[in-house]
């Protein structure tokens, strides 16, 4: 059996702005178009409505009828991206959506009940992943396409129109629930036709005989027939958020606000369907004219807001834009998230594929002398090392290394650069008493040493010290070590 869904976003124009904008929901809001003294409300949102607020009025008597209306200009780029989330969120609930306009999408919902519920299951499931991207939306579900459509302006939040039954249920509801053209709604007020009953009793032949294709259109909607093929919507290789702005910015902190918010929005849409992003392309448009780009590669795909906006911010420090800007856009290249199968007590750890893409482009940001694994130098000096080719062969793949540290051992971790400490020592010269370590103050319990070494005394870093293992008196295991050329004491480590 058939069952579609209609997820329909009231005064969708309005909801875009709101979206880009979320403190302009509860207040009266009107879109407006063209230039002045012509300007045109185009769309109003339910609090302007209420305040008699309706597309079509001019300007001046919007803010007549409304002294503290918001007025927004018409941003194509705003409403492409709200239509591209609201096609997104719903497919995530179905495999199959259909783009029926701006603010409706159709959604083929047959066989989700095995894995979401009844009807009135997944109508809340397309609710919540609507609001989830900043859209506040309404359900129909019927057999049909165009019942959907009709049974989403009525009822409640999720309307569920029994199977078979959708004639009979919207055979009571008003014309003007279809949105008509305003001649072709006039004509039907001359034949006295008032709900979508006495619509859809009249003669398919003799309709489509007086009004053509627009009559027939109506008619179908009125009987609940699909006429038109389901027509799938696929996701675009990219995925777009834009938003315009009333004012210049000129300094770079007001902008990476504005970016900010932008990816917040990309970054639930990412989240929403389970993907990441791979690259950036950002557009900002410029107040006299033209635009600045910049193409920004990310090291590994994300969808972490904070650190995509750090490198966006840092990419825009190197190459500012040349003038103020008027508007924003980001574009995502995406890639989907893959799981990594690890072991029941080890964290996932990326792909050797994919970390070998990390190191390549960390080696095209940094340079190749800059990217590898620490290897022990050829030096008495402690910590000399230097970088070798880095191996992504997973740690359980590899044979152990020699010297390897066994499970369970005594681990030392140096502390780099070491913490100067204050030290007071015995007769014999033996540390006694240790401040700044790991308290205050703490007393030596037992000790061993001094390990004395020394080196490179040709050169400018020459180095020499004693190191002493110690056990305080509050349980620190650590290493201290004392230039021997300046008498200074420092914590070089502390034992796991």
């Amino acid at each position: 059996m058939s069952r579609f869904a209609c997820v329909r976003v009231p005064h969708f124009v309005a909801a875009a702005v709101e979206r880009a904008e979320p403190a302009l929901s509860e207040r009266p809001l009107a879109i407006v178009a063209g230039a002045p003294p012509a300007t045109r409300v185009v769309e109003a949102n339910g609090a302007a409505r209420e305040r008699g607020v309706l597309p079509g009025l001019t300007d001046a008597e919007a803010r007549a009828r409304c002294p503290g209306l918001v007025r927004r200009p018409l941003a194509d780029e705003v409403g492409a991206s709200a239509r591209h989330a609201l096609l997104e969120a719903c497919l995530g609930v179905s495999p199959r959506v259909e783009d029926a306009g701006a603010g409706l999408v159709h959604v083929d919902i047959a066989g989700l009940g095995r894995l979401i519920g009844p009807d009135a299951a997944v109508g809340e499931r397309l609710l919540r992943a609507a609001r989830a991207v900043g859209l506040e939306a309404r359900v129909g579900i019927a057999g049909s396409r165009a019942a959907a459509r009709v049974a989403a302006r009525l009822g409640a939040r999720v309307n569920v129109l029994p199977p078979g039954g959708e004639r009979r249920a919207l055979g009571a509801a008003a014309l003007a629930e279809l949105e008509l053209p305003g001649e072709l709604a006039q004509t039907f007020r001359r034949w006295g036709l008032g709900t979508l009953g006495e619509l859809a009793a009249l003669p398919r032949a003799g309709v489509a005989a007086r009004l053509g294709a627009p009559g027939l259109s109506a008619h179908d909607l009125a009987c609940g027939q699909d006429r038109e093929p389901f027509r799938a919507w696929a996701p675009p290789p990219f995925w777009e958020e834009a938003q315009g702005l009333e004012w210049e910015l000129d300094a770079l902190p007001a902008l990476e606000a504005v970016l900010g918010r932008v990816l917040a929005r990309l970054a639930t849409r990412l989240e929403a369907a389970r993907l990441w992003a791979d690259a950036f392309d950002v557009r900002l448009e410029l107040a006299p004219g033209g635009h600045h780009t910049r193409a920004v590669a990310l090291a590994a795909p994300m969808g972490e807001v904070r650190p995509m906006l750090t490198l966006l911010v840092l990419d825009l420090e190197a190459h500012p834009p040349p003038a103020p800007v008027v508007g924003v856009s980001v574009s995502a290249r995406v890639v989907p998230r893959r799981a990594v199968a690890a072991g029941l007590w080890e964290r996932s750890v990326p792909t050797v594929r994919d970390l070998a893409a990390v190191l390549g482009r960390l080696a095209a940001l940094v340079g190749q002398a800059r990217v590898g694994a620490a290897v022990l130098g050829d030096s008495h000096r402690p910590d000399a090392h230097t970088l070798g080719p880095f191996d992504p062969t997973p740690a359980g793949a590899r044979e152990p290394a020699e010297g390897a540290v066994a499970p369970g051992a005594l681990v030392l971790r140096r502390l780099r650069p070491p913490r100067e400490v204050a030290v007071e020592t015995d007769a014999a010269g033996r540390p006694a008493t240790v401040r700044g370590a790991t308290s205050a103050e703490a007393r030596v319990v037992t000790c061993a040493g001094p390990w004395r070494s020394s080196g490179e005394w040709w050169d400018r870093r020459a180095w020499a010290h004693d190191e002493w293992d110690v056990a305080l008196s509050d349980g620190a295991l650590c290493r201290l070590a004392r230039d021997e050329r300046t008498g200074r004491w420092a914590l070089d480590g502390v034992y796991d």
